[in-house]
């Protein structure tokens, strides 16, 4: 009997064939097509081969896409901008490259606190700057033009530093539904500001060491946090940490990530992605489902092999993308699934065990990885900017195995940076809807807002856990937010890039709770935090029916979307 591959929901089979194949491909033709660009040797393209038909590793979708198609886009997800100069000359040049990035395929993120603040005097034309915020503006009408490689809308990411003097401005920038449309936001939190809050003391707001206002630390926190209270927005950058953890400290500054904040990138920086799906991992032995650990890091150093070759095979929309890249060989390979995977087992989400499952996978995902690349380094070279003293020094590298801390001194490394942990929504979906990430499940039934060139569209989607493992696990919003805060600070430590996760704010968390979820976020050791309190003012993508609600909808009921909750209703 010939064995089936790929999707099996129809909405997950279509959105694989509109997003990730060309024209006529089947999904082995596709998954053939990019393991035959990937592969060393014939060994490897077989193993690597039946990795992608079995779903096991999902490359991120751009490197579906990408990869030995004859479209030339980039496999690379994300880009970070070249530091923005503070002149007009300077912006433009910045939006040009933006709107070259996005053209294919790339989003982009931006540090915007190289430009002057508003009211700032411009000498030579003897008058006042209008802001970073005005300037913005420029790069959302270019991304909200461009559609990258045919499929989508860029995204984009916006940061400014907490010490920044239109902080304020900035964080209540996004504060209706129509402002920054094509931009996330985060804020760039320093350790000196989170120490003047925690010791409740004044902070200056300044720009080229000219201090132009001092505040409230605790009233600026307040501030962003009442923001994010309702707006979801600004995200929150912990700065310092992201520059104190990062593997090349010592030949980079870290200002600015990608549009979904897991992978924190120098300028002109790309992330490369890709994820475990844990849900293929697991097996029944004895009646029970199992996490079969052998088949994992039997699986990893074709993974990482595999997006090694990336880095050297891609299309870069700008020649100072392709320098950065190949000089540290950066990559950002994480998890999904993993909800739906560990509850299988039987551990509710962030209960202890689910928590030490996580800790068990997580850490063969980083051991073999990094052990795989000093396996390829030995074979291939280490990464050009690979210095053994200053490298091992990192915050992270103190986390390695003493061993494996030998061996990269001994041998080198081939790869930077090798893990990260994306959200991963579309590619979850493609994949039969396994739960997104390190995310729990949203709902068990939902349905979810898909753009199209014709605009928005829903579709009906079940929980893969629900509908395969007969596991109704708890949903995000039935956890308490600490369970999400608890969960991020887990991942955070396994990995050298940063993890991309919502926390899930419930109506009955108080407002000194919710600033308490932040706190814990950086205490905690998190690259950074974001939250979303669904009776705020902004809904999501993904809106929760129950089963009842399909029961009454497929009676005949008129159903349609409350705007005020985003919620679905039936009549």
């Amino acid at each position: 009997m010939t064995e089936l591959y790929g999707p099996t929901l129809p909405i997950s089979e279509e959105i694989h064939s509109m997003k990730y194949r060309s024209k006529g491909e089947s999904f082995t033709d596709a998954m053939t097509r990019v393991a035959e660009a990937l592969k060393d040797d014939e060994g490897h393209f077989n193993n690597f081969r039946d990795i992608l038909y079995k779903q096991r590793f999902l490359p991120a979708g751009r490197v579906q896409s990408a990869m030995g198609a004859p479209r030339k886009v980039t496999p690379y997800n994300c880009f970070v901008s070249k530091t923005i100069e503070d002149s007009m000359d300077g912006i433009m040049e910045a939006a040009k490259r933006a709107a070259e990035t996005m053209r294919l395929g790339g989003g982009i993120g931006y540090d915007f606190s190289t430009l002057r603040p508003r009211g700032a005097m411009i000498r030579s034309l003897e008058s006042r700057s209008s802001g970073p915020l005005s300037f913005m503006g420029i790069f959302d009408a270019i991304c909200n033009t461009i559609s990258s490689a045919g499929h989508r809308r860029g995204a984009q990411m916006g940061v400014l530093r907490v010490d920044h003097p239109d902080v304020e401005e900035f964080i209540k920038a996004k504060n209706n539904s129509h402002n920054l449309t094509q931009f996330n936001i985060s804020v760039g939190v320093t350790d000196k500001f989170m120490k003047a809050v925690k010791e409740d003391t004044d902070f200056d707001l300044t720009f080229e060491g000219v201090v132009y206002k001092t505040i409230s630390a605790k009233a600026l926190w307040d501030e962003i946090l009442r923001s994010t209270w309702d707006w979801a927005e600004p995200g929150i950058l912990f700065i310092d940490r992201i520059n104190k953890k990062n593997n090349l400290w010592y030949c980079e500054k870290i200002a600015a990530t990608n549009p979904c904040a897991e992978q924190p990138l120098p300028p002109n920086g790309a992330c490369l992605l890709g994820s475990y799906n844990l849900t293929k991992y697991i097996v029944e032995h004895e009646s029970k489902y199992v996490f079969n650990m052998n088949q994992l890091r039997n699986d990893i150093p074709y993974v990482v092999r595999a997006m090694d070759n990336v880095v050297d095979r891609a299309v870069y929309p700008l020649p100072e993308q392709r320098v950065e890249a190949i000089s540290k060989r950066r990559m950002g390979l994480g998890i999904t699934g993993v909800a739906n995977a560990i509850e299988a087992l039987g551990f509710e989400y962030a209960s202890e065990k689910f928590l030490r499952t996580l800790k068990e996978i997580m850490g063969v995902i980083r051991d073999v990885s990094y052990r795989t690349s000093v396996e390829i380094a030995i074979e291939k070279g280490a990464f050009p900017e690979f210095n053994s003293d200053k490298y091992l020094k990192s915050g992270f590298c103190k986390t390695l195995p003493k061993d494996l801390r030998e061996l990269i001194a001994k041998h080198g490394i081939r790869n930077s940076h090798l893990l990260s942990v994306a959200p991963t929504g579309t590619i979850s979906l493609s994949s039969d809807n396994v739960s997104s990430g390190i995310e729990p499940v949203f709902s068990h039934y939902y349905d979810r807002t898909i753009l199209t060139f014709e605009g928005q569209k829903k579709e009906r989607v079940e929980d893969y856990g629900y509908r395969v493992f007969k596991v109704k696990g708890k949903t995000a919003d039935e956890l308490s937010v600490f369970d999400h805060v608890e969960v991020l600070n887990v991942a955070s430590h396994f990995v050298d890039s940063a993890c991309s996760k919502t926390c899930n704010v419930g109506d009955d968390v108080s407002w000194e709770d919710f600033k308490r979820v932040y706190m814990e976020a950086y205490d905690g050791g998190a690259s950074g935090c974001t939250t979303f309190r669904a009776s705020g003012k902004r809904y999501g993508i993904l809106n929760a029916s129950s089963a009842e609600d399909i029961a009454e909808e497929k009676e005949g009921d008129a159903c349609y979307f409350d705007t005020a909750t985003g919620l679905r209703k039936c009549e």
